[in-house]
């Protein structure tokens, strides 16, 4: 009986897990993700985006976003995520209009060992008001179940909610619709405790909205998207009370430099580190509605300002040896002749490959971790038509050569094996050049 009840409890806790990811930006890479609401709880990361699909007949609005439910993902090392499936759908609300397809970004606080899910919908008729409101679902565990309330929130019309419980014990409600609005929460987390009124100081011009609020050393952080010119830009304002006045500080992104027009963030500090949680087309460059979520290390300068954060498809935390290592995701690159591509550009979440061409060619990717455990050999998933011959290097371009492989002669994908030479345990970069003039198409490289 007891073997029995082990085997239940194994196979409950592995029918729960949906889906096993990795790191790298875009982190999630088996579905369109965007407005990512990263939290801290009971030691581990969980992330809260809005679920991008596409519209079609019946489905949304042709062009525009659309979405029907929400996800959950969580990280113990911000390297290894799992997706804890669908928490929230438009047809389990009775308030939203299950034709509206607008679940929007949403937020989630806890209060209490309750969990406060927020999410903004389209109002299904009058009496709840018009255009969006913004509702919540409670759970006893971050990835659920919730169980949506059965009114949204009252007097609060918008979208783009945000929770903040400040050291007193008050929670604040932010949220957008034109301007920023913010309002105290009662004791609930359910109901205003205050009216609703507009925060002071930030830009005038240029639509504002996604407000994400954070708390550091005293100062209150007001971040937001914000069109300065054609599309968003990530913005900081600060002050000294959770309700304002705020004063524009800065820049925490610029503007996406192959034009997405949307970006949307949260930061969080894990395991004394700032990180800011933010999104991309990357698995649709043609259609910015349809969008990923990533996540890159943030620092302050010493008056507390925030250093602007530049992009990269890296991302953050260590990465295994023996794991699949994505060198697309890619930290360095040669000026010429190392650049990335889909694997199929009609199926992009295969994801992507590495193309070397041209002598000297290579690639580096930070960051990887060997352990005290020798590694005896490699394994690489390649492609080259004519056949082609990579060098192994650690740490840089010419640093130790810790392998070479010979990539044979054929029209199709191949696993190759070689063997290590030089191992040295402990973290070091990973670097593969070309040795040759002959294409080499490489989707991943992996030790044993």
């Amino acid at each position: 009986m007891r073997n029995l009840k082990s085997c239940l409890l194994l196979f409950i806790f592995l029918t729960c897990i949906t889906n096993y990811l990795f790191a790298q930006n875009p982190f999630i890479l088996d579905q369109f993700t965007a407005d990512p609401s990263a939290r801290v709880f009971e030691g581990r990361v969980y992330v809260y985006p809005s679920h991008d699909i596409l519209s079609g007949e019946g489905r949304g609005r042709a062009g525009w976003f659309c979405m029907e439910d929400y996800h959950v993902f969580s990280s113990p090392n911000l390297v290894d995520w799992t997706d804890h499936g669908v928490i929230v759908s438009q047809n389990q609300v009775n308030w939203v209009d299950s034709t509206s397809y607008s679940l929007w970004a949403p937020d989630c606080i806890d209060r209490n060992g309750k969990y406060y899910f927020y999410f903004p919908a389209g109002i299904k008729d009058k009496t709840h008001g018009r255009g969006f409101g913004i509702g919540v679902a409670v759970s006893d565990k971050p990835y659920g179940p919730f169980i949506p309330e059965a009114e949204p929130i009252k007097n609060v019309h918008g979208i783009d909610p945000n929770l903040f419980i400040d050291q007193d014990g008050q929670a604040y409600l932010y949220w957008s619709m034109g301007n920023i609005y913010v309002a105290k929460l009662q004791e609930n987390m359910l109901e205003l405790a205050s009216e609703p009124q507009v925060i002071e100081g930030l830009p005038g011009e240029g639509l504002k909205e996604g407000p994400y609020l954070f708390e550091r050393q005293g100062i209150y952080y007001l971040t937001y998207p914000h069109v300065q010119n054609k599309i968003e830009r990530l913005e900081y304002a600060i002050g000294d009370n959770p309700m304002g006045p705020f004063k524009v500080a800065g820049v925490i992104m610029d503007e996406s430099p192959t034009g997405c027009w949307t970006n949307h963030q949260s930061i969080i500090n894990f395991n004394n580190q700032w990180y800011l949680f933010y999104h991309h087309n990357d698995l649709s460059p043609h259609f910015d509605k349809n969008r990923s979520i990533r996540v890159d290390s943030l620092f302050f300068n010493q008056d507390g300002t925030i250093k602007k954060v530049i992009p990269t498809l890296r991302g953050v935390g260590l990465t295994e040896a023996s794991q699949e290592i994505q060198l697309d995701r890619y930290s360095l690159k040669s000026d010429e002749g190392a650049s990335v591509a889909f694997l199929d550009s009609l199926k992009t979440f295969a994801g992507w490959k590495t193309v070397l061409e041209g002598a000297n060619a290579w690639i580096q990717y930070n960051s990887v971790n060997w352990g005290s455990h020798k590694l005896k050999s490699l394994q690489m998933r390649a492609l080259s038509k004519t056949g082609g011959t990579l060098q192994i290097r650690l740490n840089k371009s010419d640093g130790p050569l810790l392998a070479r492989v010979d990539i044979p002669k054929g029209d199709e994908w191949s696993i190759v094996d070689s063997r290590v030479k030089n191992y040295k345990s402990g973290i070091h970069n990973l670097v593969v050049l070309l040795q040759d003039n002959q294409r080499v198409e490489i989707d991943w490289i992996s030790f044993k």
